[in-house]
């Protein structure tokens, strides 16, 4: 299947340069036509009269470029710069007597019945000028091919760049489902060790279609933050079924804010980070807070959690779990410095994520 469009592609890459050819020959001919119209005026050769004979002789000689450049473009990837400018040279001083020919040729039908003899004076000039403007087309083609190349390599680049990004943003977004499908595991594991069988149930349901719904996304599309808010509150409904009397959950996000574009799943890893560390290691009640605000062209999502105090005494900033690298590993990956991600202790109970996106409106 790849060869095939490997195929199609290389196909119609020639296609279009061809076609491009095509065009700037002509014009490089029409060129020729008027500069060579208005250099006969400026030597008392009438341009209207001269007409037909240019015409029939820069017709020919673009169907000898034509030919030259269809040469050019086969070996094209066969030969070294030098060694092109080498064949555009042999063309050229191939091509030369051929224009010449046809231009004594040309002048004799428009003579006749009237005796022409060769003028090898003007002969050599027409050779001259013939080998300067077929020599100047080849080099002008070599160095339009060699512009098509570059800029098919850089589109092959960009291409290649984009496909190793989506692959690698979708490792990184893959990474979530088993680190949140270990935790939820142990989560039912505990209702059921608590003898909670029905809702152990109800939980491996809802666990079922959040996973049917966050397979589907694609790691590339990006969502409005209240579409990832309302997957959020679905994952939520997970968790409340093992701590809906110790946790609390709310929202802070103004209307006009819900419509910025985020990466899909982004905020899963924090959610779930605050209830693991917030909820699951407190005793009492926990509050979980998500709030998101515009500053200039910055969207800050922020995410808040009640922590146990008897862990005070640790570092105000402790090392982030695999959930809260892959988020910033995601959004370096993603927007390089434009964006960033901030997590840690704001105080001896309090801890809180923070992820800062460029506003980008859905």
């Amino acid at each position: 299947m790849n060869k095939t469009a490997d195929i199609a592609a290389t196909a119609n890459e020639s296609c279009s340069v061809m076609q491009a050819t095509l065009r700037l020959n002509l014009l490089y001919w029409l060129c020729m036509f008027a500069a060579d119209s208005l250099l006969g005026y400026f030597i008392n050769i009438d341009p209207i009269e001269s007409a037909p004979l240019k015409l029939v002789l820069f017709g020919f000689s673009a169907l000898m470029t034509y030919a030259m450049a269809r040469l050019l473009f086969r070996l094209r990837h066969r030969l070294s710069f030098l060694q092109k400018a080498f064949l555009c040279f042999l063309m050229a001083a191939v091509a030369a007597p051929v224009y010449t020919a046809i231009d004594f040729l040309n002048y004799t039908l428009c003579q006749y019945p009237k005796p022409v003899t060769l003028d090898p004076v003007y002969s050599g000039y027409t050779l001259i000028e013939g080998a300067s403007m077929l020599f100047g087309w080849s080099c002008l083609f070599v160095a339009v091919l060699d512009n098509f190349e570059v800029l098919e390599r850089e589109r092959l680049l960009a291409v290649a760049r984009k496909e190793a990004l989506a692959a690698q943003m979708q490792a990184l977004r893959y990474q979530i489902n088993p680190h949140f499908l270990f935790n939820t595991l142990n989560s039912i594991a505990g209702l059921i060790e608590e003898g909670a069988a029905t809702r152990a149930e109800r939980m491996v349901l809802s666990l079922s279609t959040f996973m049917r719904t966050t397979l589907a996304l694609d790691p590339m599309h990006d969502v409005s933050l209240a579409d990832e808010i309302a997957l959020q509150e679905e994952y939520l409904e997970i968790e409340r079924e093992r701590f809906a009397d110790r946790m609390s959950f709310k929202i802070s996000v103004p209307d006009d804010v819900k419509s910025a574009l985020v990466p899909s799943l982004i905020l899963q890893p924090l959610i779930e980070n605050s209830i693991k560390h917030g909820v699951g290691a407190t005793v009492g009640p926990v509050e979980v807070t998500l709030s998101a605000y515009r500053e200039d062209n910055r969207l800050h999502v922020i995410v808040e959690n009640d922590m146990p105090r008897d862990d005070a005494s640790a570092d105000s900033r402790p090392g982030m779990g695999v959930g809260l690298c892959n988020v910033d590993e995601r959004l370096r990956v993603r927007f390089q410095d434009a964006a960033g991600f901030l997590a840690g202790r704001i105080s001896t109970s309090r801890y809180r994520a923070a992820i800062i996106l460029p506003w980008r409106s859905a």
